[in-house]
């Protein structure tokens, strides 16, 4: 099933922004939280096909949501990919221990991106 609605979870306006550009562009459907709390509620109330999880929130952070998501029985298979500033392999290894599918250094390579949501569908 190929992936259409994505769930973009991230508290930057202008990353928001510039990933629902990229991917409205490649015709997604794409929906957007500001944290951690507002994610989970969209994600029970309009399972997307794929979540882009930001790290450093408000609130909870997107490793704790990646955890909570992959916990549910309900949610753990949609796939989340991780973009995050946090550059460090120790954090990479963290995300995908977590629950994560993959995980994207900021700023997030379009190309890749898009290639990461085709390999998945």
């Amino acid at each position: 099933m190929a992936i259409q609605r994505i769930l973009i979870v991230d508290d930057s306006p202008t990353e928001r922004y510039y990933l629902t550009d990229i991917l409205v562009r490649s015709g997604f459907t794409v929906s957007t939280a500001e944290n951690g709390e507002e994610a989970l509620a969209k994600i029970k109330a309009d399972k997307p096909q794929l979540i882009l999880m930001d790290v450093v929130m408000p609130g909870q952070n997107g490793f704790q949501v990646t955890r909570a998501i992959a916990k549910d029985p309900e949610l753990q298979d949609v796939p989340i990919f991780i973009c995050s500033s946090k550059n460090q392999e120790t954090d990479r290894i963290w995300g995908m221990r977590q629950g994560a599918k993959d995980y994207l250094v900021k700023p997030v390579d379009a190309a890749e991106l898009l290639a990461k949501i085709a390999a998945l569908g």
